[in-house]
């Protein structure tokens, strides 16, 4: 069946195109013109600006467009939507905010506490897939979706989580706990080795798993915080069969594969920045020590 009977609302969320539209004016306001409030603010960087208009690209993508109806209809794309609010959209959105602001909103007597004790390298990654992981757990995952304020709140929470696991491996702050070297690269292999359980066990399992993609009421339940209620009920529903041809086990164990590839694909994208910023670094090492060697070889004449 076509996804237009959910309706223009149900598809593209117009209230949430105007939360984007106010997020983005006011980021372009704080971080232009109303920049000179803030201590050592600095111009605006292209490049903050560009990560900024991206992520806010990604996040309707996967909140206001119909990814987020069919996330509701099959896990796969319920995966595709996290991977990409997670570990696409909410590093993107860290960078394109600037030092000068993040250092004001920091110094902030409950943020700089909160930021302090949820951004220590060992507990940002391990509460981050923690609690994706527990979310997924079937029995949790049911409850949650037919919620709207439980769905709300936990997406909500895994977000933060997300940014404090990110933080450690992005920011540039003074002062604020920052990853090098080795320490970085075993990071990044601690937050992959972590996830890699749950997704196992949605990819081996061999019986659906989650009752609100394989129940036909649960399911219409579910539905109801994409849908308005009214619309729902004039539709004669019976479950998410209708609108895909893959079998529920498999469209269960592809969304977990998508999830682990995409944190594969971007994790490896990381390494090899960073493995290239340590080529660059030992080249320029190198180039000066000849400079000096060469010069102590052969030294410049005195007048």
């Amino acid at each position: 069946m076509p996804l237009s009977i959910f309706g223009f609302q149900a598809l593209w969320s117009p209230f949430f195109i105007i939360t984007i539209l106010f997020m983005s004016v006011l980021y372009f306001l704080i971080t232009t013109k109303w920049r000179k409030d803030f201590k050592n603010s600095e111009p605006l960087k292209r490049k903050q600006a560009i990560y900024f208009i991206i992520s806010m690209l990604l996040l309707y993508l996967v909140k206001g467009s119909p990814i987020d109806l069919l996330a509701h209809i099959m896990f796969t794309y319920h995966m595709v939507q996290m991977s990409i609010l997670l570990m696409i959209m909410t590093p993107l959105l860290m960078l394109s905010i600037p030092n000068w602001l993040w250092e004001a909103f920091i110094r902030l007597p409950v943020v700089k506490t909160i930021f302090r004790f949820f951004t220590k390298p060992v507990l940002a990654v391990i509460l981050f897939n923690v609690a994706f992981s527990f979310y997924h757990l079937p029995f949790i995952f049911d409850k949650i979706k037919m919620s709207e304020t439980a769905h709300s709140a936990y997406t909500m929470s895994l977000f933060l989580l997300a940014m404090f696991m990110w933080w450690p491996l992005i920011n540039t702050l003074p002062g604020q706990k920052q990853l090098n070297g080795l320490k970085r690269v075993g990071y990044l292999f601690s937050s992959a080795m972590l996830l890699t359980p749950a997704c196992g066990i949605l990819i081996f399992a061999g019986k659906p798993l989650y009752e609100t993609y394989s129940n036909g009421a649960l399911w219409l339940q579910a539905m109801a915080l994409c849908v308005p209620t009214d619309t729902l009920a004039g539709l004669n529903l019976s479950g998410p069969e209708l609108f895909s041809k893959l079998p529920v086990v498999e469209d269960q164990q592809l969304g977990a594969i998508i999830m682990k590839l995409v944190q594969e694909v971007i994790y490896g994208i990381v390494l090899a920045r960073i493995f290239y910023k340590w080529f660059k670094k030992d080249q320029q090492e190198a180039e000066e020590m000849t400079k000096n060697l060469m010069m102590s070889q052969h030294p410049q004449p005195t007048e």
